[in-house]
């Protein structure tokens, strides 16, 4: 089962993959496109052309976890490729709204609270 805890760090792969790719393939593109290292207990998520299915590729002390997911209808909030940019950072709850469909940046969400000293 995915837990979204156990990862310090996602990684999109903005624009499109080709979902063709298994976990070898992904791997590659995360040591080669996105210059990052594929063993560092990070979230990979890459999304393809139609944006209705992505898969998850995350490193387990032995072995990978490819996870894949498929809409019956509608599409992910995907972002586009910039010129500079193959990959991007997001939260893990960055991550939870666009599993639910939702956009990157939500304006109605709660803002995350820095200040560290309870009252």
């Amino acid at each position: 089962m995915l837990t979204l805890n156990s990862a310090p760090a996602v990684y999109l792969a903005c624009g499109v993959t080709d979902l063709r790719k298994s976990i070898d393939g992904l791997a590659a593109v995360v040591k080669y496109s996105f210059d990052l290292d594929v063993f560092s207990n990070s979230l990979f998520v890459f999304c393809n052309r139609d944006r209705n299915k992505l898969k998850i590729l995350y490193w387990d002390h032995n072995g990978f976890w490819l996870y894949y997911r498929r809409l019956d209808s509608g599409r992910f909030k995907w972002p586009r490729q910039n010129a500079d940019q193959s990959a991007m950072a997001i939260s893990r709850r960055q991550l939870s709204w666009l599993l639910d469909g939702l956009a990157l940046e939500q304006h109605k969400a709660h803002p995350e609270v820095l200040a560290r000293i309870a009252v």
